[in-house]
């Protein structure tokens, strides 16, 4: 009987599809906003106070965040420059790959028509030793999940 183990949750890239290939664009640190959640709505029930009636509406998708070493020439910081500064607002798909030890895709999330919201860099601190860090943050319609 062969015993399973999780997979690591530190082996993963991110792709910003129809962006010109690097290898640099797909390394982040850090992945959150994958989730998925049931919007309800509350409606009071007609004739007793005491109790309402919770009813599902639609699924709901936080922004997704990602967060990773400031790099230089990104194709990806390109394309949020030109959606947030030049308003050119392009909505792209995103695939966000946990890879195995073979670096291999054990788990695809595939990304909707996301595009960026905000862009941000680290405080930059002269008695700290640490890593200028840049954030992305974009909005996303939904996602879908390939498991291999």
């Amino acid at each position: 009987m062969a015993i399973y183990y999780p997979p690591v949750g530190f082996h993963f890239n991110v792709e910003v599809l129809g962006l010109p290939p690097n290898d640099q664009d797909v390394r982040f640190t850090e992945v959150t906003g994958l989730s998925l959640e049931l919007g309800t709505e509350e409606v009071p029930e007609g004739g007793e106070t005491r109790f309402t009636q919770k009813f599902p509406t639609r699924a709901k998708y936080p922004e997704l965040v990602l967060k990773r070493g400031l790099l230089l020439n990104s194709q990806v910081v390109e394309w949020v420059r030109q959606c947030i500064e030049d308003f050119e607002i392009e909505p792209r798909n995103i695939d966000i790959k946990l890879l195995n030890e073979e670096h291999q895709p054990l788990i695809t999330w595939h990304v909707v028509n996301a595009y960026p919201t905000k862009w941000s860099v680290s405080d930059l601190n002269a008695s700290n030793n640490a890593v200028v860090m840049e954030t992305l943050q974009l909005f996303y319609q939904y996602f879908t999940v390939d498991r291999s």
